[in-house]
């Protein structure tokens, strides 16, 4: 009995984390109910007006380089939508504007 409870805890616990991989179907132009079915539901939001932003936050990053072989690190990615619609998205922050067009801009993460 406890050989199965290990393997099936292991996979539990990495099929719950929330991976950047999630985030590669998202484009702009897709709406709010399909950016959730895609990524999951986001950790919080901000709307002012017909402008929304989403955010998902310590999300899983793999990375592999030939020096250091594979790498797990984090970051936040975010959704900026306009009347429920996507015109920008990426890993980084969502900063409030005070006075634009736009109430949001995405500052990118640089890796």
């Amino acid at each position: 009995m406890k050989s199965v409870i290990l393997p099936l805890l292991a996979v539990l616990i990495l099929t719950s984390c929330a991976t950047v991989n999630n985030m590669h179907n998202l484009r702009e132009g897709l709406t709010k109910k399909e950016v959730i079915a895609a990524a999951g539901n986001p950790n919080g939001f901000h709307r002012n007006g017909e402008y929304e932003a989403l955010q998902y936050t310590d999300l899983l990053i793999n990375n592999w380089s030939i020096f250091s072989g594979l790498s797990w690190s984090r970051t936040d990615y975010s959704v900026i939508l306009k009347d429920d619609q996507v015109i920008e998205y990426g890993p980084g922050k969502i900063i409030k504007n005070k006075q634009n067009e736009s109430p949001y801009t995405l500052i990118q993460k640089q890796y």
